[in-house]
């Protein structure tokens, strides 16, 4: 038998097109390399750094290097065959952290059987994209499934850009599905099953007992695993009970609405000393009460959002067709909601004065809060209930990071940390509603302009528009 040889140019040629091929596959991707420029090295330079440190003082006219996904300097030499980065009358400010989110993912509508699986499969790209293109390069979900540390998992495979999730496990009481806990050493039990399976934090959730909820909180502590979420139900009239050690943030300010009457702002004072006595802060999703009062007017205002165009069908669908708020909505019912919009800015104020840290969370993911966008009308709705532009920023940097226990990784920017940063057009301390005008974001080191991310919504709003008869909350048992 004659041995056959290859010919070397005829392999440098199947390289080439395999390079090629592999190219055309990812060509959807976010990609920002250009020729003769080293990946993932850049300088932005004449930016104004706020830096989101403790004192907080602004840099000016800095040169920022970022190289393998880090910030390597601040004001230091520029190495060659860097990416150069225009930041002259500009502002660059630590990528946005969002406490409270629920992101759509792969799930199963319908009745379930073996070997079924998921029937909805939304783009992982087409969803991150939200987040990256509002600057928000952190999330902590708090609804955690299987399929959260799946989605995790393509963005840290490079395969999806997006933010990084922190997830939690949400254990409640009664006969609901998910992880339900009715006595204490359930309670145990199920902390340690999350622990095992990769959680990062317990939710608790409205339906527990109070001696399950104590020993959740309980054997959370023992297991280094951080306990926030709702104030059960069974609290009610009983309060301080509550904060116990490890309760360490309330989820909504409306958790607090609940354990009133008044609305008065006694009542908002001694909830704020409870919570700071025990070291429990709050993430007050004011955005949340403020589109629940407004649905529960009119669906108008979902109608209206500018930004409804890039939201699933599914999920617009459900919004507009099955909206829980608008059902059966009264004079009264409306009246009420609008009750604790301004009881929540009560909450705020009282919070604020009694030293409480705060942190920016949404609910992204309930009706009318669009994932990405709602952190800015949630910064936004912070200052407007007293908060400085400064403290609003820092609820959404440096402290959400602290909390999150990522503080010597995120939050500021600061040589060593990883490159999650924002570029703007005006100084957001000057006025908060500037974290809006966004020149680029850098995702794990990674920069993405505007034109980039304007461009694929643009792309993303024809695709759902497109879609919207094949999406109806009404069918979604049906395979999608």
């Amino acid at each position: 038998m004659n041995k056959r040889f290859v010919n070397p140019a005829f392999l440098l040629l199947l390289i080439f097109s395999a390079a090629v091929v592999n190219g055309c596959k990812n060509a959807s991707k976010i990609s920002t390399v250009q020729s003769g420029l080293v990946p993932g090295l850049y300088v932005i330079r004449d930016v104004n750094i706020i830096p989101m440190t403790a004192d907080n003082r602004v840099i000016p006219h800095a040169t920022v290097v970022v190289k393998d996904k880090k910030i390597l300097s601040i004001n230091e030499a520029v190495p060659a065959s860097a990416k150069v980065i225009d930041g002259k009358g500009k502002w660059l400010i630590p990528g946005l952290i969002d406490m409270h989110v629920h992101n759509i993912s792969d799930i199963s509508f319908g009745q379930s059987y073996p070997t079924k699986g998921a029937n909805f499969f939304p783009d992982n790209q087409d969803f991150m994209l939200l987040y990256i293109a509002n600057g928000v390069t952190t999330t902590l979900e708090l609804s955690g499934r299987a399929e959260h540390f799946g989605q995790r998992n393509e963005i840290i495979k490079g395969n999806v850009t997006g933010p990084r999730i922190a997830i939690a496990a949400l254990i409640d009481g009664g006969n609901g599905g998910g992880m339900i806990a009715n006595t204490p050493s359930d309670g145990r039990q199920t902390v340690r099953v999350a622990k095992g399976m990769g959680y990062d934090f317990i939710k608790v959730y409205s339906s527990l007992s109070i001696e399950t909820y104590d020993a959740i909180v309980d054997e959370a502590a023992k297991q280094g695993m951080k306990v926030l979420g709702h104030i059960p139900n069974a609290f009610k009239g009983r309060l301080q009970d509550a904060f116990i050690k490890n309760f360490t943030m309330v989820a909504h300010a409306e958790e607090f609405s609940k354990q009133t009457d008044s609305f008065s702002t006694a009542d908002a004072e001694r909830f704020a000393q409870l919570a700071k006595q025990n070291g429990t802060w709050l993430t007050p999703t004011l955005i949340t009460m403020v589109r629940i009062a407004q649905q529960a007017r009119t669906l108008d205002s979902i109608k209206d959002l500018p930004y409804l165009a890039y939201v699933h069908p599914l999920v617009s669908s459900k919004w507009l067709t099955t909206n829980q708020y608008n059902r059966n909505t009264s004079p009264d019912r409306v009246a009420f909601f609008e009750k604790m919009v301004a009881f929540h800015v009560q909450l705020v104020k009282a919070f604020k004065d009694a030293g409480v840290p705060m942190v920016a969370g949404t609910d992204a993911g309930t009706s009318g809060v669009v994932w990405g966008y709602s952190l800015h009308d949630e910064l936004e709705l912070l200052v407007d209930a007293g908060l400085t532009t400064g403290e609003a920023l820092a609820a959404a940097t440096r402290s959400a990071a602290s909390w999150l226990r990522i503080g010597d990784k995120v939050g500021t920017i600061e040589p060593g940390k990883f490159a999650d940063m924002v570029l703007l057009n005006a100084n957001p301390m000057e006025n908060i509603s500037n974290t809006r005008n966004i020149v680029g974001v850098f995702v794990n080191g990674q920069w993405v302009t505007h034109a980039t991310m304007s461009a694929m919504l643009a792309d993303l709003a024809k695709r759902n528009a497109a879609n919207k008869g094949k999406f109806e909350w009404s069918r979604r048992a049906e395979p999608m």
